[in-house]
């Protein structure tokens, strides 16, 4: 064998080794019979296309397909040729045909040994390209804080954990990790997770979110990033078949946010596709010194004149020159007028515009009256309107107390209109009848009396009775915390315990007169039961009640001093309240509810005052209806209004406490207006003012012999000599108590 063989040998023993080196490094394609090259060639290029992870698809489908149809054996059966072909050109038993097939053969391997040395070159390159594309496992991640809308692009491995990320920018931010939550594509990011389980690449670009959970606590704000210099890169860009040019790329790095200038995002993807963009980073706004200081306060005056110069030059006909006068003007002279024929002709415009103005300014003030004329017109028809809504309001409410009547004051107004029934009828029998024809109609008109006084007792008595049961159900349903009230309780729960048990109802009667025993203490009680105080024939501690229990002079009984009805003005007890009622349903039949309905008004007026005001609620019926009818005759000072349910009483000057010396007797729609004047003197004429003086003093002579009162008029020089009076009555004993001689 010659030397070149045995290279030959040497070359093609050491290339298995090669292979098995590339073999375990990256996979050997397929030869062209199995799997085309143009077709792999071809699908190759389609799937780069798309993207740059396209590429490490390729390569990886590549790589498993020649896995899959590349076996040791094919290297093997490679070598196993070349050396068949050199055993043949040396057989002994061959003729000259055999030499000349031996060195064909020969050549043949040699050329085959180069192609495949040749094929291995190229499978190494492709394996140290793919080993760097690997390397480079990085994705460029623009990372957006929000709400403050900067934008940091940095570069990122797609198999890094996140946590690194959120570490990195807590650091920054001065933010704890645990509060910063990344989002992308609108979800959101675990900590354990990568870029590359969400389908993020090498080589790819995404845009990730970062915002705070807790805002108020730990807000993110933005991060400067000045000392961040400019990077330049170098691209490589192909600029033909086979031909490729690096240009050198210079990156500068900026927080500014891209204005949105139109488009749209994929919904499945995410990805985003602008319309438009823009690379151009505004200018920043210096910022403003500090202009709040000396200097801006100095004031420079600098004196130059602003006169231009204009040159001009005049020309006219002399010998040598003509200069035509078609272009000329003649200028004549206009009327002469003086100064003061000036300023004339200036007065006579300044008045038309005067004219005009006030003409203007007229319609103005016409039209602002005329609607304030009718704003007028119409309160007053809405005031008039709720007058009269009012007035029918009150008026059904008295028609449906009167028919279907179940208080107190329902059947004191039935024996008022009874009453001025029946003085109408008598005054109409007195003027129609004499003699016998008006006895017979006065024993008629008192039957008809009867007859009605007779009804409305059994309508008292059905009030009663539906009031009696409904106060008897509002008894039971109230409930008492005490022990004797436990004890009934727990003895009857002890019972029904015992008859849901089977107890014989002979074993349960000793229980049974337990709780009999107990309930009757307490229906005995006056404080549970206060109806049964009047059963009671001695009370139950005679010293509590001694000091409280008068004599009725009327009905001849003893009673509490609840059941009297003691006035300011009172200084003895004659009569209880059963027989004071008594005695105006058979005489008098007035009805007190129109003065409790004004008394109640009194006390709302001037519980809104809230400077705790006295003398107002130590004002009793009886008072009010003195200070209304003798006072202020029932009526109002100002319009004479004589309906007690349109009448307030308001003080006289706002600014001091109500009192029946500072008080006045108004309508409502009066009252209010009063009360808005901030002095009386401004808003009356001294004559009335003087009316009302006059008023208060008589309120104060009839209430200052109420010592209570009198108390509060200690300062006041006109009551001097009506203290005086009664300086000598003794003010310890209000109340004398008139008892029967035994």
């Amino acid at each position: 064998m010659s030397d070149q063989e045995e290279g030959s040998d040497a070359q093609n023993v050491d290339s298995p080794k090669e292979i098995e080196d590339a073999f375990g490094t990256i996979n050997i394609p397929v030869p062209a019979e199995e799997v085309p090259e143009s077709d792999q060639t071809e699908d190759c290029e389609s799937e780069l296309e798309p993207s740059s992870g396209g590429r490490e698809k390729c390569v990886e489908e590549m790589s498993d397909q020649s896995v899959s149809s590349l076996e040791l054996n094919d290297v093997e059966q490679l070598m196993e040729d070349v050396t068949a072909d050199e055993q043949v050109s040396y057989s002994p038993g061959d003729g000259g045909e055999s030499l000349a097939k031996s060195d064909n053969a020969v050549q043949s391997a040699e050329q085959y040994s180069k192609d495949s040395l040749a094929f291995l070159e190229k499978i190494k390159a492709v394996k140290e390209s793919l080993k760097t594309s690997m390397k480079d496992s990085s994705a460029t991640v623009k990372v957006v804080l929000l709400p403050v809308g900067q934008e940091i692009i940095m570069p990122f491995k797609v198999d890094t954990v996140l946590k690194c990320l959120k570490d990195h920018f807590s650091s920054l931010l001065g933010v704890p990790p645990y509060v910063l939550q990344i989002r992308c594509a609108g979800m959101i990011i675990k900590n354990h997770e990568t870029l590359l389980q969400h389908g993020v690449k090498p080589q790819d670009i995404v845009q990730v979110e970062i915002f705070s959970l807790h805002p108020d606590l730990y807000p993110i704000k933005r991060i400067d990033r000045s000392s961040d210099a400019s990077q330049i890169i170098t691209v490589r860009v192909q600029t033909g078949i086979d031909q490729y040019q690096e240009v050198a790329v210079e990156i500068i790095k900026s927080d500014f946010h891209k204005p949105f200038l139109g488009g749209f995002r994929h919904k499945v993807t995410g990805m985003e596709y602008h319309n438009a963009g823009t690379q151009t980073v505004p200018k920043k706004i210096p910022e403003k010194l500090n202009a709040f200081c000396r200097d801006t306060q100095t004031v420079f005056q600098r004196r130059k004149l602003q006169q231009t110069t204009n040159t001009t030059s005049t020309q006219m006909t002399k010998i040598g020159v003509y200069v035509s006068n078609m272009t000329d003007k003649l200028v004549t002279p206009g009327k002469y007028f003086s100064a003061a024929e000036y300023h004339a002709k200036r007065l006579k415009a300044v008045i038309v515009i005067q004219t005009y103005y006030r003409r203007w300014h007229a319609k103005v003030v016409v039209d602002s009256l005329k609607r304030q004329k009718m704003l007028r017109l119409q309160w007053e028809a809405q005031e008039e309107l709720r007058k009269i809504r009012e007035k029918e309001e009150w008026m059904k409410l008295d028609y449906y107390r009167r028919h279907n009547p179940q208080t107190k004051e329902d059947f004191e107004l039935l024996y008022n209109a009874l009453e001025l029934w029946r003085q109408e009828e008598l005054a109409r029998i007195n003027q129609s009848f004499t003699g016998a024809e008006r006895k017979a109609a006065l024993c008629e008109l008192l039957e008809k009396e009867t007859q009605i006084i007779a009804s409305i007792g059994r309508h008292r008595y059905i009030a009663y009775t539906a009031n009696q049961e409904a106060s008897i159900q509002a008894f039971l349903d109230k409930e008492h915390e005490c022990k004797l009230t436990q004890e009934i309780l727990e003895l009857i729960d002890r019972e029904v315990d015992l008859m849901m048990r089977g107890v014989k109802h002979e074993n349960l009667e000793g229980l049974r007169k337990r709780i009999a025993t107990l309930f009757f203490h307490y229906i005995k009680t006056p404080l549970f039961n206060p109806e049964v105080a009047r059963h009671l024939k001695v009370p139950q501690d005679p010293l509590k009640f001694y000091k409280k229990i008068y004599f009725c002079l009327s009905c001849q009984l003893y009673l509490p001093s609840t059941e009297f009805a003691v006035s300011s003005t009172s200084h003895h007890i004659y009569r209880c309240r059963h027989c004071i009622n008594l005695d105006n349903e058979t005489q008098k039949r007035e009805s007190c509810l129109k003065y409790k309905s004004l008394l109640q008004r009194l006390y709302y007026s001037e519980a809104d005052y809230e400077d705790d005001s006295k003398i107002a609620f130590l004002m009793q019926l009886q008072d009010i209806q003195y200070l209304t009818e003798n006072i202020w005759a029932s009526q109002s000072v100002l319009s004479a209004w004589n309906d007690l349910n349109d009448l307030v009483m308001v003080r006289w000057d706002k600014s001091l406490e109500w009192s029946p010396w500072n008080c006045i007797l108004l309508t409502k729609d009066e009252g209010t207006t009063h009360l808005k004047l901030k002095s009386v003197e401004e808003g009356y004429e001294p004559l009335f003012i003087h009316k009302i003086k006059h008023k208060h003093f008589l309120a104060k002579n009839y209430f200052s012999q109420i010592p209570v009162l009198a108390s509060f008029l200690l300062g006041d020089g006109e009551v001097d000599e009506i203290r005086k009076k009664h300086q000598s009555e003794p003010t310890s004993k209000i109340i004398d108590i008139h008892r029967p001689s035994p």
